[in-house]
């Protein structure tokens, strides 16, 4: 008698344990095909390419220096600048809280403020102090302020790409750099405007429907012994005729 051949198949008990861990709906999980991804015209949907960028030409609501337009603006960039910076960044980047730009705000920027003051004030009032650590500082902090210009300038074009702005006097990070109290005015009244502007777009004016009146008319049992032949007349205009179709 032949051997019986072998079964390429395992029957699994109890004991065996998968090869290949699984959790559970991860089979399940949509699949990103990069082909469909593409950014497509929001008027005509055509596909548009990876290098296509929208055209920055709207104009700013406001200018570079109407700080006065807005009050409250106004007084908290002039003192309290890292303020009004945390609260632009918390507007624009929803998932990123205002204390942390805020703090980085105070560091750099007061914080090399008042080191400046104090290096003019020291070697105004200690005159042995070295020229060459006075110079140092300087440039340390100079460097500092050019840097900060071109992180604040990063947050300004991110607004300009969100609502198309184009640059306004000129380059934003030039711009953060060279009046950078006026620049964050300028963004957060203009962060203030659109916003208001999309509340307004989305409300949906709905005008309530006309008022209707409902009239009832009773009929006692009077008026029909006194008018027999009109109720008569009235049952039979409702009466309908139920007609019934039967197979021969």
């Amino acid at each position: 008698m032949a051997e019986r051949k072998q079964s390429s198949y395992v029957k699994l008990g109890k004991d065996h344990a998968p090869l290949v861990d699984i959790t559970p709906g991860e089979l399940n999980q949509p699949i990103e095909v990069p082909q469909l991804a593409v950014r497509k015209c929001p008027e005509c949907r055509q596909p548009l390419p990876e290098s296509y960028s929208p055209p920055a030409d709207e104009p700013w609501t406001t200018g570079i220096f109407g700080c006065t337009e807005d009050r409250e603006s106004c007084l908290t960039g002039l003192f309290c600048p890292c303020v009004l910076f945390g609260r632009n960044v918390e507007s624009l980047r929803e998932d990123t809280p205002w204390t942390g730009p805020c703090l980085c705000h105070a560091i750099f920027v007061e914080g090399g403020i008042s080191l400046a003051i104090a290096t003019l004030a020291a070697n105004s009032l200690v005159p042995g102090i070295d020229p060459g650590t006075v110079f140092l500082v300087c440039e340390g902090l100079f460097f500092t302020w050019w840097m900060c210009g071109i992180y604040t300038g990063q947050v300004r074009q991110t607004l300009q790409k969100k609502y198309h702005l184009k640059d306004s006097p000129c380059n934003a990070c030039c711009v953060h750099c060279c009046l950078h109290w006026c620049a964050l005015c300028q963004e957060h009244r203009e962060m203030k405007g659109r916003l208001s502007d999309d509340l307004f777009s989305e409300m949906t004016i709905v005008n309530p429907p006309p008022a209707q009146e409902m009239t009832t008319s009773t009929h006692t049992d009077d008026d029909h012994k006194e008018n027999p032949e009109a109720s008569s007349a009235n049952n039979g205009e409702h009466e309908h005729t139920h007609l019934e179709m039967q197979a021969i």
